[in-house]
């Protein structure tokens, strides 16, 4: 997730759902610090992906709302406003996930 790392995102996340759910294989979850970073970390990973020819099977949330959805399929990316984050805390939700680093979903 190259895309959220060069806005600025903060404490990426991912989380392996393989084994615990069919919804998705793995959640991206990250977070911005405000409004004009959440938008630029979902812009920016919207454009780079698309740049590749993939484009997301959904978009929901807007970022006055604090929280983004990008639906890939089997990836889903979270990019949150930090207090929205904390408030859904979908990491602990997911607390039987195993948690990987942006690098090992791409291997």
């Amino acid at each position: 997730m190259a895309a959220a790392e060069d806005k600025k995102a903060v404490d990426v996340v991912v989380l392996d759902l393989q084994e615990i759910t069919i919804i998705a294989d793995y959640f991206v979850i990250c977070s911005g610090e405000s409004t004009p970073q959440v938008r630029a970390i979902y812009r920016g990973i919207m454009d780079d992906l698309a740049e590749i020819g993939v484009t997301p099977n959904w978009r929901s949330g807007s970022e006055e709302g604090g929280w983004v959805l990008l639906d890939y399929g089997g990836i889903v990316v979270h990019v949150f406003h930090h207090s929205q984050r904390e408030y859904y805390d979908l990491e602990n939700l997911w607390g039987d996930a195993k948690r990987l680093t942006p690098e090992e979903i791409l291997a």
